[in-house]
């Protein structure tokens, strides 16, 4: 195992060449270390919040995904307010992450959101017998027995599937606190190579195919003109210059983008995607082209199915630890949740550091990482308490911006962060969200998805696949990690220990696709045996020499597993 210092050195070179990669379009001809705003630079206060702003847009898409994914799961398909209630929450959680990450954590300006890497075992434990959703309205207590009397409260019915999501991950979340706190998290990272993180990170977006058929099949039409929007705005638009008013010498000027600086326009796709087509919704729904009939196909892509969501929505909502009730702990859902804990822990890391390298700061030491990591231990509790459904993490398209801008300081996302508590707050403004029509946010899933899916194929670039070794363990760790819990999925009652916490066990953890796959993917890899650098060789770009563990070069990966130029789209 290498020292310390050299492993650091090869995550922060690793990292600067992603990063430089993801934003070769618009920083190749920048000379590097040229901020407008460093990370510890205080601009205008209206620049702040300008800026701010921008940051909150960028993160929008990935944020608000995760409620609308978790509404039909958590039996609130119907329920408009609890809807609203969710988005409410989960904005103004990660506004609070923020703060804490860019004030107590690593200190970088860095914008902390809901992470998809929970959805997994959140899907599966809700999947659960006891979990789903009634056709009545009945709500199974969690102690409750097949005779056990039934409880009838609407709003309890997913207000008790909810408590146990809470209990899974305040629980789950107390390892990411230790990794962090301890220091083990370097320890830990070392025996995990590209070959168990492709198949985990891919799995989260492949799993996910049946949600975005879902809300895709509503009306094709719409989810297609949907991914055309963002696809034109994110590839076919990446590179046109707008003219605009930008801020400059204390002057505004209205200048001809010849230097390529400008405010990101085009870097905000999915809303520009999802806006344009919510617009074309709005205009079939207005002039009646779209089925008025529930039964009716296409309907779903009406603008004016919720309206009633807004109008009854509160004009201020202020969310509270423990608003849905008291959390429920179970052994089984916490050891599920436990898989996407380490996964977002692996998930952050590599952003430390292209963070600091495009903020102008010091690559962050051991003990700023371990805070980092600890301090989003700590968000993710906070999350169970306020009950967003979901955790925190970094958000690496934010991290993206910071180069396109020019503007690395951490005031900004300060900024950032109290604008989605304000914003979170009105309760209007987030039920306006649940207008957006199922076609729209289909299409928008199926970028999104398939983006998260690619990021974790990224990986593999860093492997020699002329190995026989390296294909078996990533084709059987992937296809392994779709078999098992579909089988599962289509054969509930087949586990029978007689102990019911390890029944729910075992099914949780067999139906958790990104769990199968890297489990497989990480027994393999290190047992399997094979030379480091004809089996596990990183790219030649990095200088790594033979006589380097391979330990050292297990973390490398991990460093551009957000920051690739792909996931910017999101």
């Amino acid at each position: 195992i290498g020292t310390g210092c050299l492993l650091k050195h090869q995550i922060e070179h690793v990292a600067e060449k992603s990063v430089r990669n993801s934003l070769e379009e618009g920083l190749d001809s920048r000379p590097e270390g040229n901020l407008i705003y460093s990370i510890n630079d205080r601009p205008p206060w209206y620049l702040c919040i300008l800026l701010g702003f921008q940051h909150y847009i960028l993160a929008f898409g990935g944020i608000l995904a995760i409620p609308l994914i978790l509404a039909e799961p958590l039996c609130i398909k119907e329920n408009n307010a609890a809807k609203s209630q969710l988005i409410s929450t989960i904005f103004f959680v990660s506004g609070m992450c923020t703060l804490l990450q860019t004030t107590l954590g690593t200190r970088l300006p860095i914008l902390q959101g809901g992470t998809f890497t929970f959805i997994t075992p959140t899907l599966a434990i809700l999947a659960l017998p006891k979990w789903r959703c009634p056709d009545t309205g009945a709500t199974p207590h969690p102690n409750a027995t097949d005779s056990a009397a039934l409880l009838v409260d609407d709003d309890e019915v997913w207000k008790v599937r909810i408590r146990e999501i809470q209990g899974a991950i305040l629980m789950a979340s107390m390892l990411q606190l230790v990794l962090g706190l301890s220091g083990l998290v370097g320890l830990v990272l070392r025996f995990i190579g590209p070959l168990a993180i492709a198949p985990t990170i891919s799995l989260i977006g492949l799993s996910l195919f049946i949600q975005a058929g879902q809300k895709s099949g509503a009306h094709w039409g719409i989810a297609a003109l949907t991914v055309c929007l963002i696809l034109l705005f994110s590839q076919y638009l990446s590179k046109v210059n707008l003219p605009l008013i930008a801020y400059k010498d204390k002057n505004l000027t209205f200048k001809k983008e010849k230097e390529k600086f400008m405010y990101v326009v085009f870097n905000v796709q999915a809303l520009f995607g999802m806006c344009g087509a919510w617009l074309v919704c709005f205009l079939l729904t207005y002039f009646n082209a779209l089925p008025s009939s529930p039964n009716e196909y296409g309907y779903m892509a009406r603008t004016d199915i919720n309206l009633n969501a807004v109008k009854s929505a509160a004009w201020f909502y202020v969310p509270y630890p423990g608003q849905w009730g008291s959390p429920t702990v179970s052994v089984s859902s916490v050891l599920g949740m436990m898989a996407g804990v380490l996964a977002s822990t692996m998930e952050s890391i590599g952003d430390y550091y292209a963070c600091a390298r495009l903020s102008g700061a010091p690559p962050p030491p051991t003990h700023a990482i371990n805070r980092g990591i600890a301090v989003e231990g700590v968000g993710c509790i906070l999350a169970a308490l306020w009950g967003s459904g979901n955790g925190t993490t970094s958000y690496s398209q934010n991290i993206a911006a910071l180069g396109i801008t020019r503007v690395g300081s951490r005031l900004v996302l300060q900024t950032a962060g109290l604008l989605m508590i304000i914003l979170g707050l009105f309760g209007k403004f987030s039920a306006v969200f649940i207008t957006i029509p199922d076609p729209v946010i289909g299409g928008m899933f199926l970028v999104m998805f398939g983006m998260v899916a690619a990021v974790g194929i990224s990986n593999l670039q860093y492997v020699d696949l002329n190995s026989s070794r390296n294909l078996l363990i990533l084709g059987f760790s992937t296809f392994s990690g779709l078999v098992l819990p579909t089988w599962f999925h289509s054969n509930p009652g087949t586990i029978n220990t007689g102990i019911k916490e390890l029944d729910q066990l075992i099914m949780i953890l067999f139906t958790t696709h990104m769990f199968i796959g890297g489990f497989f993917g990480f027994v393999l890899d290190n047992t399997i045996p094979g030379n480091e650098d004809l089996y596990r060789k990183m790219s030649e770009d990095f200088d790594i020499s033979q006589e380097e563990p391979s330990g050292d070069s297990n973390i490398i990966s991990l460093a551009v597993n957000k920051t690739v130029k792909p996931l910017s789209l999101l």
